[in-house]
Formats: structure tokens, sequence, C-alpha cells
């Protein structure tokens, strides 16, 4: 577990450049120009969503991706009571429906404990982050609630509305 910590510290660390943003207005240089080209929110309907017995067998979509986009995907899957109440600042609420940044990982938990995976979060660097940061935090200790106010306070500007994820 030590291990999965340190590798979601230095993959948060290092998309923070590559995080997206729907507010093409931002100041911000790196807002902007990680987010040119990243047009999948507004073609939510072409995120590949697939079915797995359960949240340790990973979707045939990662099979390419990193070591580290695997692990953020497992870490989710294992976050979950975490992530639904952490919101998204990609614009994934308004184009994907998503309602926290759980959604753009995980589409659905079946009853008998299968997930159908989202690969939503593999195209956003800022879904990575977020997500990422969330994690790290509440494995070292810090409550959702706090959690979810350094959320809220680091993407209140220069980034898309967020995904309509209920108060804590």
């Amino acid at each position: 577990m030590k291990k999965s910590i340190i590798l979601l510290g230095i993959l948060a660390t290092s998309i923070g450049l590559s995080a997206c943003s729907n507010n093409t207005t931002t100041s911000s240089a790196t807002n902007s120009s990680a987010h040119s080209g990243h047009e999948h929110h507004k073609a939510a309907v072409a995120d590949i969503r697939e079915e797995t017995p359960g949240a340790d067998v990973l979707p045939q979509f990662l099979k390419n991706q990193s070591k580290d986009m695997k692990l953020v995907y497992l870490s989710v899957a294992k976050n979950r009571e975490l992530l639904e109440k952490i919101p998204c600042y990609c614009g994934c609420g308004m184009e994907a429906n998503h309602k926290n940044s759980y959604d753009c990982f995980i589409f659905k938990n079946k009853r008998n404990g299968a997930v159908v995976w989202d690969d939503h979060g593999t195209k956003c660097g800022l879904c990575i982050e977020i997500a990422a940061k969330a994690m790290l935090d509440y494995n070292r200790g810090k409550s959702i609630k706090n959690i979810r106010k350094d959320i809220d306070e680091k993407y209140k500007e220069g980034y898309a509305q967020p995904t309509p994820t209920p108060s804590l």
C-alpha cells in the first residue's frame, strides 16, 4: 500500500502540467495548452465502457496504458466512498453527466460485484489529478471534508463548472 501511495504522489505531481479545463478564457497557459485538442467532453458518448467481473479485474481499454494509469483505476475502485464526495472540474458534469470524480473512472457498480469501467479518466489529466490528490490526502489521514474544501478552493477559478456533487 505504501508503494501505491508513493506512485500516486508522483503521478499527481507529474500530471499537474497535463490537466485540462473547459474554460478557454483562463489566463493559465498550462490549462489552455493542455486542453488543446481535448474535446472528449463534447463527445461523451464516445467514452468506452467495459464491464469486468469485479474491481480487481481491469478493463481491456487499459491494456496499453501505463502502470501508473492502471494503478489510478485500481485505487479509484477502492476509494468509492471518498471519490463520490469529490467533484471533478474538467467539464464532465455538463458534457458526460458525471456527478463526481468517481464517475470519471467507473460508470456503474453492479449488485453481483461486476464493475462497468469508463475510459473518460484515461483522456483527461485533470480527472486523474483530482482523484489522485484526493486519494493521497485521504491515505495521509486528511478528512473527506477537508479534501473537498481543498479541491473546491484549488479549482474554483480557471476551470469548468464542477460536477453536481452534493455538499458535505
